[in-house]
């Protein structure tokens, strides 16, 4: 069974389940799983739902797809393998790990993904150049001893995160001509077209994506070459949470805003609790090149009547965001 098909939950038994349990054994989520081999209990459970909630995702306790890729993921430190560009393009922590200590070092300016493409090809090129190194783009043991020895050096701060603050600063405070991709992730079809055609009044350059999987989501904003990425999805309670990237080495500061921008909006307009703003690592979060915010609310029943109000209310975030991209 591979990644791609894995499915695992409550009940279930055999070796992928071992597979799981030991794969969160190595990573330090293993309270009370001892004795538990090959059977998916209420304490695996519980584990699996530690380490999703660590890692940004949906902590439903469900090794679906995005569950196990983050747990192979996750597996993975610097100097484990060697990196490089390839196709598909390799994934891991180790990515991720390396992609920060460059951009710390100024050599990326783009998010820390934990994605090797081509501008972190470029980057590890750079650097071994300047290094003295031998630029062949692959990082390898003596690529992971340079960055060693300069550990700590320079800014703390990751480059990429600092591009982004200063490109929102320079960008038009006003929504004409800037290009929004509004994604429906199921069943608000005509909410995503509605909140088009609130955009657009109001003179953005704007597309709806309405494609189920989010990776399909992202690449569709990357290829409009969206300044923004809305998703709407619904929930099942009365809530709205916004979600934004964010990892311990890296977080979108657009991203935050708007996801705030929209809690406090969407709240107030459908008369829910307050909204909440989450930092988090969902595929259409990660895989977007631009400020990208995933909103949900419920219920159901209250989106439906409340669509016009709703659509008021994520005309006002985008429009107050795009105004302060920033600052509060």
């Amino acid at each position: 069974m591979t990644s791609a098909t894995l499915s695992l939950s409550s009940g279930d038994e055999g070796e992928a389940v071992r597979d799981l349990q030991r794969r969160l054994a190595r990573l330090g989520f293993d309270r009370d799983l001892s004795g538990e081999h090959g059977r998916f209990s209420a304490a695996t459970e519980a584990e699996l739902k530690r380490f999703q909630e660590a890692r940004g995702l949906r902590a439903d306790g469900w090794c679906g797809p995005q569950t196990w890729s983050a747990l192979v993921e996750a597996g993975f430190s610097l100097g484990d393998r060697l990196l490089y560009e390839t196709e598909p393009m390799v994934r891991g922590d180790d990515v991720g790990e390396l992609q920060a200590r460059l951009g710390r070092l100024g050599f990326l300016a783009t998010r820390v993904d934990g994605i090797f493409g081509p501008r972190t090809a470029a980057a590890l090129v750079d650097f071994q150049r300047n290094a003295g190194l031998t630029a062949d783009g692959i990082c390898g043991p003596e690529t992971v001893t340079a960055l060693d020895r300069l550990r700590g050096r320079g800014p703390q701060a990751v480059k990429g995160g600092l591009v982004e603050r200063e490109e929102l600063r320079a960008a038009s405070p006003r929504l004409e001509g800037r290009r929004i991709i509004v994604g429906d992730t199921g069943g608000l079809a005509a909410l995503a077209v509605a909140t088009e055609r609130a955009l657009v009044a109001a003179g953005a350059v704007v597309a709806v994506c309405g494609h189920p999987d989010q990776s399909a989501q992202a690449a569709e904003a990357n290829r409009f070459g969206a300044e923004v990425y809305l998703g709407l999805a619904l929930r099942a309670e009365a809530a709205c949470t916004c979600a934004y990237y964010a990892t311990p080495d890296y977080e979108s500061t657009g991203g935050r805003r708007l996801a705030e921008r929209l809690a406090a909006e969407v709240s107030a307009g459908l008369g829910l609790p307050d909204g909440s703003a989450a930092g988090m690592r969902l595929p259409v979060l990660r895989e977007t090149r631009m400020p990208a915010v995933l909103c949900e609310v419920g219920p159901p029943s209250r989106v439906v009547e409340g669509t016009p109000q709703l659509v008021l209310s994520l005309r006002a975030a985008v429009t107050a965001w795009a105004a302060g991209p920033i600052e509060a």
